[in-house]
């Protein structure tokens, strides 16, 4: 079992900036492609950001949305994975979630941080 632990989220005003992070309890983080999705009030959960496991070069995508303001990172000696975002808005208001898919296909969820942009 895989349990994946969120923090850093909050209260924000627009364009400023928040560093969530997502601690994962074993070793599967390495080879996990990680993720951070997002819910807004009223809508459908969707991706934010994905990074793939070192064998795949840690290539990130990212939603049209949050290009060129947020980055993915990760840091495998502490299994842990990264969101920094930047220029902030509102309607980046949402619980943001951490996503693990292991080799497996397996997708194991965190608890949920709530970012909150509004002057």
């Amino acid at each position: 079992q895989v349990h994946l632990v969120e923090s850093g989220g909050g209260l924000v005003q627009p364009g400023g900036s928040l560093r969530l992070s997502c601690a994962a309890s074993t070793s599967i983080f390495s080879v996990s492609t990680m993720g951070w999705y997002r819910r807004a009030p009223g809508k459908e959960r969707e991706v934010v950001a994905t990074i793939t496991p070192d064998r795949y070069a840690n290539y990130a995508s990212y939603a049209d949305s949050v290009k060129g303001r947020f980055t993915i990172s990760r840091d495998n000696a502490k299994n842990t994975v990264y969101l920094q975002m930047n220029s902030l808005k509102p309607e980046d208001t949402a619980v943001y979630y951490c996503n693990a898919k292991a080799p497996d296909y397996t997708n194991y969820w965190g608890q949920g941080a709530q970012v909150t942009v509004s002057s």
